[in-house]
């Protein structure tokens, strides 16, 4: 990869460490919970020295990874950007990574200093053979983000087990706008799991696509509040991508842009006990956009490397190579030394915004597409 302008692994590894220590104070009330995050403190600190040993050799080590575990889903919501770009649909597909690819892939990941792995679909739950070897892999931390819907009893132990596997639920607010995108009855379950979740002590997150519609509601001292009391310790804001090219208007613009960072600031000096994350978030802070490999990638349900889930082109699939190989696709070079990443752009996420341009450089060669 080209090399950023500014000290991109610094910048990272400065930022996982400030969001572990802020998940080790959030957590000091629950000592599960906490022991395995000062645990964690350490096997970050010992990723963040391998990662800068590659640095030193020329070779840049995204400290995440997005991985979609899954192709299927239980719901149907309402501007999916997974089912919009074809990684998620309804029936079975023999072609999925089985457990054991998967495993391979977390225990190269945690041998290249990758300290963050989240697993996303469709919906990651209906994957619990891979769910299972991701907790073995104890150096990792595994946000799951799923909809919460299929968390039963069984799964309850199995967080509560396993303190890496961390469960994010997708929740847009209140009844009204949670139901709306997510199917009736969809925020009275969450509230229950969330429920149950907080009896057990086990810590969870929530992931928020905000919307120009829902944008007051999400960021409100009353929405906050519900998920404090349920025992939410973490809030990921993800700016909405009209992935299906419908509902483009409930789209951000600068002024939800700059709004939105507003009222992050005004919740992070009220909710000292909550952690708040906002994506895409001030990219300019880290140089630009952090996909194809500056930061993170995205792995697809059958194993190909991409740069992002919002740019769903691949012409490199690690089922045949080594995960650290992956990092030298010629699409994620093309778009770094093109200056896709890190040009300037009116905000909001870099390569969704830039698609015909990407597509152009997909359209020169066959191979940049989703296997």
């Amino acid at each position: 990869m080209a090399k950023s302008t500014i000290n991109l692994d610094k910048y990272l590894s400065d930022g996982i460490e400030a969001l572990v220590k802020d998940a080790v104070r959030v957590t000091l009330k629950e000592p599960k919970e906490s022991i395995f995050m000062m645990s964690f403190m350490n096997a970050c600190k010992k990723a963040a020295l391998i990662r800068s040993r590659h640095e030193i050799t020329g070779e840049h080590i995204p400290s995440f990874l997005i991985s979609s575990i899954t192709s299927n889903c239980n719901l149907h919501c309402k501007g999916c950007y997974s089912r919009a770009n074809k990684g998620c649909f309804d029936g079975e597909d023999n072609t999925q990574m089985t457990k054991e690819e998967w495993l391979r892939i977390f225990k190269e990941a945690n041998d290249m200093g990758v300290s963050f792995i989240l697993l996303a679909g469709g919906e990651p739950l209906m994957r619990k053979d891979v769910i299972l070897a991701a907790a073995t892999v104890k150096s990792i931390l595994f946000p799951v983000f799923t909809n919460g819907t299929m968390i039963t009893d069984e799964y309850l132990g199995i967080f509560d087990d396993s303190r890496n596997l961390l469960p994010i639920l997708s929740i847009e607010g209140s009844e009204e706008y949670t139901d709306a995108r997510r199917g009736l009855g969809i925020y009275r379950k969450l509230m229950g799991i969330m429920k149950r979740l907080h009896e057990k002590k086990i810590i969870f997150g929530t992931s928020v696509t905000v919307t120009k519609d829902n944008l007051m509601e999400v960021v409100s001292e009353g929405f906050i509040d519900i998920l404090k009391d349920k025992g939410c310790k973490i809030v990921l804001y993800i700016e909405y991508v009209p992935a299906d090219g419908e509902d483009v208007e409930n789209a951000f613009d600068d002024p939800e842009r700059l709004l939105m960072e507003q009222k992050l600031n005004e919740l992070r000096n009220k909710y000292k006990d909550i952690i708040f994350i906002s994506f895409p978030g001030d990219e300019k802070a880290s140089g630009g956009c952090l996909a194809a490999g500056r930061g993170f990638f995205h792995i697809n349900a059958n194993g190909g490397a991409e740069p992002c889930p919002f740019s769903p082109y691949s012409d490199t699939n690690i089922r045949n190579i080594p995960l650290i190989e992956a990092l030298h696709s010629p699409l994620f070079r093309s778009l770094d030394e093109k200056g896709f990443l890190t040009g300037e752009h009116a905000g909001g996420c870099v390569l969704f915004g830039k698609k015909k341009d990407v597509e152009e450089i997909v359209s020169t060669d066959d191979k940049m597409k989703r296997p």
